[in-house]
């Protein structure tokens, strides 16, 4: 009796989805091409005024986070003559995946900085001066000192100026951050960033608990000191993530809040998961405010220092700067 052959069974290709067959680079293209809601797709002002702005920062040796996070709002901020100064060098200790920032080791701190960075909001003549700067977990001090320094020369030279902080995490030394407060701030911002589940992801060198115990200190030790963080929307949270992320930095006092959309600001960076609709930014600007914020900015391209002065002075109520 004979059988029939059998046929050789030839082993089945996986079928792999031509989004992720494409390199890196092409895959952002496609995501960005291909799912830009139009809210996202507005045209920016031209760089009316960039050129003498950059010039300056140029000569005074200076870096703005603006041009180092690839800022989508930087061309209108520049064309304001507006600009969040970044000191302590432009390489940092730590690697976050939401930051365009370079990781390395960083340079020792320029102690002729704190002049020059008063000089510059001196010609630009600002009404609101935001300093931030990079992670500096190779100093014993966090860059603290440094931080003081130049809080300190830009009073001196503009006593008119506000002037509005963005601080790393110090790694949760709080004795760093009093040698900031000491310094007399007006606004002291921290970001949150981002909500607890994503940390590792997002964030793998910082704490939240460790964010809202700084931020929580501040207001303790200096309760005249504005405290604000920031927040930023797609990256696959929740929304009671969002708003239990809200109540947390009420429940610290945190007074002012901006939420944004995060936007991948390089190749090999974290890849945008939603984009978040203008109507849910205004959801969470009436929740925050119905939960006591002083000011809320809240919008697909809010950033943390985006109209730092308007949102500084919604807190302080309107009064002068």
């Amino acid at each position: 009796m004979s059988f029939p052959r059998r046929r050789e069974s030839r082993p089945k290709k996986r079928w792999i989805p031509a989004f992720a067959r494409m390199t890196d680079q092409k895959r952002v293209m496609a995501q960005e091409t291909l799912r830009k809601p139009d809210w996202m797709k507005r045209r920016l002002p031209r760089s009316v005024g960039q050129q003498p702005l950059t010039g300056l920062l140029r000569d005074l040796d200076l870096v703005t986070v603006c041009e180092e996070a690839r800022c989508p709002n930087r061309s209108e901020c520049f064309a304001h003559g507006t600009a969040t100064f970044m000191i302590l060098g432009d390489t940092c200790t730590r690697k976050c995946g939401f930051c365009a920032v370079t990781k390395g080791i960083p340079k020792a701190p320029d102690p002729d900085e704190p002049k020059r960075l008063a000089e510059a909001v001196r010609r630009m003549g600002l009404r609101h001066a935001v300093i931030t700067s990079v992670n500096r977990d190779d100093l014993k001090d966090g860059g603290s000192n440094h931080w003081a320094a130049v809080v300190r020369e830009t009073r001196k030279l503009n006593p008119t100026t506000s002037i509005e902080v963005l601080t790393p995490d110090f790694l949760g030394h709080l004795d760093q951050v009093d040698t900031l407060l000491n310094a007399g701030p007006d606004v002291y911002n921290h970001n949150i960033e981002t909500v607890p589940s994503h940390y590792l992801r997002v964030r793998p060198a910082a704490r939240y608990e460790r964010s809202l115990r700084l931020l929580a200190h501040v207001k303790h030790s200096s309760p005249k000191t504005l405290t604000k963080s920031g927040l930023m929307l797609g990256l696959g949270e929740m929304r009671a993530e969002v708003l239990q992320v809200l109540r947390d930095l009420r429940a610290n006092k945190v007074d002012m809040i901006t939420i944004g959309q995060y936007l991948q600001p390089a190749p090999g960076k974290l890849l945008i998961e939603r984009f978040v609709s203008p109507q849910e930014f205004e959801d969470y600007r009436y929740e925050a405010m119905l939960m006591g914020f002083s000011s809320v900015a809240s919008g697909p391209y809010i950033r943390s220092s985006y109209n730092a002065s308007e949102t500084f002075l919604d807190a302080v109520g309107g009064s002068g700067a």
